[in-house]
Protein backbone atom coordinates (compact mmCIF):
# COMPACT_ATOMS: atom_id res chain seq x y z
CA UNK A 1 0.00 0.00 0.00
CA UNK A 2 1.23 3.49 -0.66
CA UNK A 3 -0.56 5.15 -3.61
CA UNK A 4 -2.15 8.24 -2.12
CA UNK A 5 -4.52 10.87 -3.47
CA UNK A 6 -2.89 14.28 -3.81
CA UNK A 7 -5.88 16.08 -5.28
CA UNK A 8 -9.22 15.66 -7.08
CA UNK A 9 -10.81 18.29 -9.31
CA UNK A 10 -14.02 18.31 -11.35
CA UNK A 11 -15.39 20.29 -14.28
CA UNK A 12 -18.93 20.81 -15.55
CA UNK A 13 -20.05 21.55 -19.06
CA UNK A 14 -21.06 25.09 -19.97
CA UNK A 15 -22.46 26.23 -23.29
CA UNK A 16 -18.96 26.20 -24.79
CA UNK A 17 -17.85 22.82 -23.42
CA UNK A 18 -20.98 20.68 -23.21
CA UNK A 19 -20.11 18.93 -26.49
CA UNK A 20 -16.37 18.60 -25.86
CA UNK A 21 -15.04 15.81 -23.68
CA UNK A 22 -11.54 17.06 -24.44
CA UNK A 23 -12.20 20.54 -23.05
CA UNK A 24 -13.85 19.10 -19.92
CA UNK A 25 -10.91 16.77 -19.33
CA UNK A 26 -8.31 19.48 -19.86
CA UNK A 27 -10.15 21.90 -17.56
CA UNK A 28 -10.32 19.31 -14.75
CA UNK A 29 -6.69 18.27 -15.25
CA UNK A 30 -5.35 21.83 -15.22
CA UNK A 31 -7.29 22.69 -12.07
CA UNK A 32 -6.16 19.47 -10.37
CA UNK A 33 -2.49 20.16 -11.08
CA UNK A 34 -2.67 23.86 -10.27
CA UNK A 35 -4.37 23.45 -6.90
CA UNK A 36 -1.85 20.72 -5.98
CA UNK A 37 1.07 22.96 -7.07
CA UNK A 38 2.19 20.23 -9.46
CA UNK A 39 4.05 21.26 -12.61
CA UNK A 40 2.57 19.37 -15.61
CA UNK A 41 6.10 18.47 -16.68
CA UNK A 42 6.52 16.52 -13.42
CA UNK A 43 3.84 14.04 -14.47
CA UNK A 44 5.14 10.62 -15.46
CA UNK A 45 1.82 9.08 -16.50
CA UNK A 46 -1.57 10.32 -17.74
CA UNK A 47 -4.40 7.79 -18.06
CA UNK A 48 -7.68 8.91 -19.63
CA UNK A 49 -10.76 6.91 -18.67
CA UNK A 50 -13.36 9.04 -20.46
CA UNK A 51 -15.54 7.24 -22.95
CA UNK A 52 -17.88 9.48 -24.96
CA UNK A 53 -15.94 12.12 -26.84
CA UNK A 54 -16.06 14.83 -29.45
CA UNK A 55 -17.71 13.74 -32.72
CA UNK A 56 -17.50 10.06 -31.68
CA UNK A 57 -13.81 9.98 -32.62
CA UNK A 58 -11.96 6.80 -31.71
CA UNK A 59 -8.48 7.96 -32.66
CA UNK A 60 -6.11 9.40 -31.67
CA UNK A 61 -6.05 8.48 -27.98
CA UNK A 62 -7.66 11.33 -26.07
CA UNK A 63 -4.95 11.01 -23.39
CA UNK A 64 -2.33 12.21 -25.88
CA UNK A 65 -4.42 15.29 -26.70
CA UNK A 66 -4.98 15.98 -23.00
CA UNK A 67 -1.25 15.62 -22.34
CA UNK A 68 -0.48 18.14 -25.06
CA UNK A 69 -3.12 20.65 -23.96
CA UNK A 70 -2.02 20.66 -20.30
CA UNK A 71 1.62 21.01 -21.30
CA UNK A 72 2.89 17.74 -19.81
CA UNK A 73 6.12 17.22 -21.77
CA UNK A 74 4.30 17.45 -25.12
CA UNK A 75 7.52 16.99 -27.10
CA UNK A 76 9.49 13.78 -27.43
CA UNK A 77 11.84 13.51 -24.42
CA UNK A 78 15.49 14.30 -24.99
CA UNK A 79 18.15 11.77 -24.06
CA UNK A 80 18.28 11.63 -20.28
CA UNK A 81 15.29 13.98 -20.05
CA UNK A 82 11.89 13.56 -18.41
CA UNK A 83 8.93 12.46 -20.51
CA UNK A 84 5.24 11.78 -19.89
CA UNK A 85 3.55 8.56 -21.02
CA UNK A 86 -0.18 8.71 -21.77
CA UNK A 87 -2.88 6.31 -22.94
CA UNK A 88 -6.63 5.61 -22.75
CA UNK A 89 -8.55 2.91 -20.90
CA UNK A 90 -12.21 2.17 -21.63
CA UNK A 91 -14.29 0.69 -18.82
CA UNK A 92 -17.35 2.89 -18.40
CA UNK A 93 -18.23 4.00 -14.87
CA UNK A 94 -15.53 1.64 -13.56
CA UNK A 95 -12.92 3.35 -15.75
CA UNK A 96 -11.59 5.77 -13.14
CA UNK A 97 -10.83 2.91 -10.74
CA UNK A 98 -9.32 0.92 -13.62
CA UNK A 99 -7.02 3.85 -14.36
CA UNK A 100 -6.19 4.26 -10.66
CA UNK A 101 -5.24 0.58 -10.49
CA UNK A 102 -2.98 0.97 -13.53
CA UNK A 103 -1.23 3.97 -11.99
CA UNK A 104 -0.97 2.15 -8.65
CA UNK A 105 0.85 -0.68 -10.43
CA UNK A 106 3.37 1.71 -11.98
CA UNK A 107 3.91 3.51 -8.66
CA UNK A 108 4.44 0.25 -6.78
CA UNK A 109 7.28 -0.71 -9.10
CA UNK A 110 8.91 2.69 -8.81
CA UNK A 111 8.62 3.21 -12.56
CA UNK A 112 6.78 6.50 -12.02
CA UNK A 113 6.44 8.95 -9.14
CA UNK A 114 3.28 10.84 -10.12
CA UNK A 115 0.27 9.84 -12.18
CA UNK A 116 -2.92 11.56 -13.29
CA UNK A 117 -6.30 9.93 -13.93
CA UNK A 118 -8.57 12.00 -16.19
CA UNK A 119 -12.19 11.31 -17.08
CA UNK A 120 -14.82 13.14 -19.10
CA UNK A 121 -17.93 12.50 -21.14
CA UNK A 122 -19.90 14.77 -23.44
CA UNK A 123 -22.75 14.42 -25.88
CA UNK A 124 -21.01 14.55 -29.28
CA UNK A 125 -23.95 16.65 -30.50
CA UNK A 126 -24.40 17.73 -34.12
CA UNK A 127 -26.88 14.87 -34.70
CA UNK A 128 -24.22 12.32 -33.72
CA UNK A 129 -26.12 10.85 -30.76
CA UNK A 130 -29.65 9.88 -29.82
CA UNK A 131 -30.98 10.43 -26.29
CA UNK A 132 -27.54 10.87 -24.74
CA UNK A 133 -28.11 9.99 -21.05
CA UNK A 134 -25.05 11.50 -19.33
CA UNK A 135 -24.16 14.94 -18.02
CA UNK A 136 -21.17 16.78 -19.51
CA UNK A 137 -18.68 16.36 -16.67
CA UNK A 138 -14.96 15.88 -16.25
CA UNK A 139 -12.72 14.96 -13.32
CA UNK A 140 -9.06 14.43 -12.55
CA UNK A 141 -7.25 12.49 -9.81
CA UNK A 142 -3.58 13.15 -9.00
CA UNK A 143 -1.70 10.32 -7.28
CA UNK A 144 1.75 9.79 -5.82
CA UNK A 145 3.54 7.21 -3.68
CA UNK A 146 4.23 7.09 0.03
CA UNK A 147 6.23 4.42 1.84
CA UNK A 148 3.51 3.79 4.40
CA UNK A 149 0.42 1.72 5.09
CA UNK A 150 -1.85 4.47 3.79
CA UNK A 151 -3.51 4.96 0.42
CA UNK A 152 -5.15 2.43 -1.88
CA UNK A 153 -5.29 -1.22 -0.97
CA UNK A 154 -5.67 -4.03 -3.49
CA UNK A 155 -8.33 -3.62 -6.17
CA UNK A 156 -11.00 -6.32 -6.37
CA UNK A 157 -13.24 -7.06 -9.37
CA UNK A 158 -16.46 -8.98 -9.92
CA UNK A 159 -18.12 -9.73 -13.26
CA UNK A 160 -21.73 -10.83 -13.80
CA UNK A 161 -22.54 -11.85 -17.36
CA UNK A 162 -25.31 -9.47 -18.42
CA UNK A 163 -24.37 -7.58 -21.57
CA UNK A 164 -27.97 -6.41 -22.06
CA UNK A 165 -28.04 -4.29 -18.89
CA UNK A 166 -26.31 -1.44 -20.68
CA UNK A 167 -25.18 -1.16 -24.27
CA UNK A 168 -23.82 1.74 -26.31
CA UNK A 169 -23.22 1.36 -30.03
CA UNK A 170 -22.17 3.59 -32.89
CA UNK A 171 -23.76 2.97 -36.28
CA UNK A 172 -23.84 4.73 -39.62
CA UNK A 173 -26.97 6.80 -40.18
CA UNK A 174 -27.47 9.41 -42.92
CA UNK A 175 -23.75 9.23 -43.73
CA UNK A 176 -22.55 9.92 -40.20
CA UNK A 177 -21.85 7.87 -37.09
CA UNK A 178 -24.67 8.03 -34.54
CA UNK A 179 -24.26 6.96 -30.90
CA UNK A 180 -27.22 5.04 -29.44
CA UNK A 181 -27.95 3.55 -26.02
CA UNK A 182 -29.89 0.56 -24.74
CA UNK A 183 -30.43 0.50 -20.96
CA UNK A 184 -32.52 -2.26 -19.38
CA UNK A 185 -35.10 -1.48 -16.70
CA UNK A 186 -33.29 -3.67 -14.16
CA UNK A 187 -29.84 -2.25 -14.91
CA UNK A 188 -29.53 -0.68 -11.44
CA UNK A 189 -30.42 -4.00 -9.80
CA UNK A 190 -27.60 -5.77 -11.60
CA UNK A 191 -25.14 -2.98 -10.87
CA UNK A 192 -26.08 -2.98 -7.18
CA UNK A 193 -25.71 -6.74 -6.85
CA UNK A 194 -22.32 -6.74 -8.58
CA UNK A 195 -21.01 -3.84 -6.49
CA UNK A 196 -22.11 -5.61 -3.30
CA UNK A 197 -20.23 -8.78 -4.30
CA UNK A 198 -17.12 -6.74 -5.04
CA UNK A 199 -17.45 -4.99 -1.67
CA UNK A 200 -17.75 -8.29 0.19
CA UNK A 201 -14.73 -9.68 -1.64
CA UNK A 202 -12.68 -6.59 -0.85
CA UNK A 203 -13.64 -6.40 2.83
CA UNK A 204 -12.89 -10.09 3.33
CA UNK A 205 -9.43 -9.66 1.81
CA UNK A 206 -8.76 -6.56 3.93
CA UNK A 207 -10.20 -8.26 7.05
CA UNK A 208 -12.52 -5.33 7.65
CA UNK A 209 -16.12 -5.17 8.86
CA UNK A 210 -18.49 -2.91 6.97
CA UNK A 211 -19.65 -1.32 10.23
CA UNK A 212 -16.08 -0.20 10.93
CA UNK A 213 -15.74 1.81 7.72
CA UNK A 214 -15.76 5.58 7.93
CA UNK A 215 -17.11 6.06 4.40
CA UNK A 216 -18.68 4.10 1.57
CA UNK A 217 -18.38 5.93 -1.76
CA UNK A 218 -20.10 4.49 -4.82
CA UNK A 219 -20.82 5.10 -8.49
CA UNK A 220 -22.97 5.55 -10.47
CA UNK A 221 -24.97 8.14 -8.57
CA UNK A 222 -28.33 6.69 -9.60
CA UNK A 223 -30.64 6.59 -6.56
CA UNK A 224 -32.02 3.14 -7.33
CA UNK A 225 -28.50 1.71 -7.61
CA UNK A 226 -27.61 3.11 -4.18
CA UNK A 227 -30.77 1.65 -2.63
CA UNK A 228 -30.13 -1.79 -4.14
CA UNK A 229 -26.48 -1.68 -3.08
CA UNK A 230 -27.41 -0.74 0.48
CA UNK A 231 -29.99 -3.53 0.65
CA UNK A 232 -27.48 -6.08 -0.64
CA UNK A 233 -24.92 -4.95 1.96
CA UNK A 234 -27.45 -4.77 4.80
CA UNK A 235 -26.85 -1.08 5.52
CA UNK A 236 -28.82 2.15 5.36
CA UNK A 237 -28.74 3.97 1.99
CA UNK A 238 -27.71 7.08 3.94
CA UNK A 239 -24.30 5.49 4.54
CA UNK A 240 -23.53 5.57 0.82
CA UNK A 241 -21.99 8.70 -0.66
CA UNK A 242 -22.60 9.11 -4.39
CA UNK A 243 -22.20 11.90 -6.92
CA UNK A 244 -24.84 14.59 -6.52
CA UNK A 245 -25.20 14.49 -10.31
CA UNK A 246 -26.97 11.18 -10.87
CA UNK A 247 -26.26 11.41 -14.61
CA UNK A 248 -22.47 11.63 -14.37
CA UNK A 249 -20.77 8.63 -15.98
CA UNK A 250 -17.02 7.97 -16.02
CA UNK A 251 -16.48 10.93 -13.67
CA UNK A 252 -19.11 9.78 -11.16
CA UNK A 253 -16.79 8.02 -8.70
CA UNK A 254 -14.35 10.95 -8.66
CA UNK A 255 -17.19 13.45 -8.18
CA UNK A 256 -18.34 11.42 -5.17
CA UNK A 257 -14.80 11.04 -3.82
CA UNK A 258 -13.84 14.71 -4.11
CA UNK A 259 -15.57 15.99 -0.98
CA UNK A 260 -16.03 12.68 0.81
CA UNK A 261 -12.40 11.56 0.96
CA UNK A 262 -11.19 15.01 2.05
CA UNK A 263 -13.39 14.67 5.15
CA UNK A 264 -11.70 11.44 6.25
CA UNK A 265 -9.70 11.61 9.46
CA UNK A 266 -6.06 10.51 9.24
CA UNK A 267 -6.09 6.73 9.31
CA UNK A 268 -9.78 6.64 8.40
CA UNK A 269 -11.01 4.09 5.86
CA UNK A 270 -13.22 4.56 2.82
CA UNK A 271 -14.60 1.77 0.65
CA UNK A 272 -14.71 2.90 -2.98
CA UNK A 273 -17.15 1.06 -5.26
CA UNK A 274 -18.03 1.37 -8.93
CA UNK A 275 -20.28 -0.70 -11.17
CA UNK A 276 -20.88 -0.54 -14.90
CA UNK A 277 -21.62 -2.33 -18.14
CA UNK A 278 -20.71 -5.94 -18.48
CA UNK A 279 -21.82 -6.13 -15.66
CA UNK A 280 -18.55 -5.35 -13.90
CA UNK A 281 -17.85 -3.91 -10.46
CA UNK A 282 -14.72 -2.78 -8.64
CA UNK A 283 -13.94 -2.25 -4.96
CA UNK A 284 -10.92 -0.88 -3.14
CA UNK A 285 -10.23 0.39 0.37
CA UNK A 286 -8.54 3.77 0.78
CA UNK A 287 -6.79 4.68 4.04
CA UNK A 288 -6.33 8.39 4.63
CA UNK A 289 -2.70 9.38 5.23
CA UNK A 290 -1.70 12.02 7.80
CA UNK A 291 -1.32 15.53 6.43
CA UNK A 292 2.21 16.43 5.36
Amino acid sequence: MGTVIDNISVSHGGWRTKHSALHLAVEAAKECLSSASCDPNDLDLVVNAGLYRDRNLGEPALAALIQEDIGANPEDPHAGGHGTFSFDVANGSCGALTAAQVIDGFLRTGTVTRGLVVTSDADPGHGMSKDFPFSPTGAALLCSWRDSNYGFGDFHWVTIDDEKAFRATVGLEHRQNVLRFEISEDCADGYGAAAARAAEKCLAAEELDIDGLDLIVAAPGDRKFCIVLASELGISPQRITAATDANAHTSAILLAMKDAVSQLRPGGTALLLAAGAGIEAAAVVYRMPPAT
